[in-house]
């Protein structure tokens, strides 16, 4: 079992910034790679950026320049910085981990934090 709890959502006007956490625990030998994602109202789940255990990162087109996924080294958090941020930015935001492990999938998710952008 992995537990990630994500913390730092809020209310901020357009064009500030926030900074999410998201602390993973329990087996988190098998994580290589962990993502943000988020839903806003009335929409679909979307992928807003991921980063593996070497650093690699992904971002979602509509995020790129603004956010910045990081993951230090041999800490079991990895945080979402978003800068210049929009109304439709507004969502709640999770952290997600999804691995292989002896064969067997498995996809953990974090309980969500609500992050809303004010005009």
């Amino acid at each position: 079992q992995v537990q990630l709890v994500e913390s730092g959502g809020g209310l901020v006007q357009a064009g500030g910034s926030l900074r999410l956490s998201c602390a993973a625990s329990g087996s988190i030998f098998s994580i290589n790679v962990m993502a943000w994602y988020r839903r806003a109202p009335g929409k679909q789940r979307e992928l807003v950026a991921r980063i593996s255990s070497g650093g690699s990162t992904n971002y979602a087109d509509f995020v790129k320049g603004r956010f910045t996924i990081s993951r230090p080294i041999a800490k079991n958090t990895v945080y979402l910085q978003m800068n210049s941020l929009k109304p439709e930015d507004t969502a709640v935001y999770y952290c997600n981990t999804a691995f292989v492990r002896a064969g067997s999938p498995y996809d953990y998710w974090g309980q969500g934090t609500q992050v809303t952008v004010s005009s």
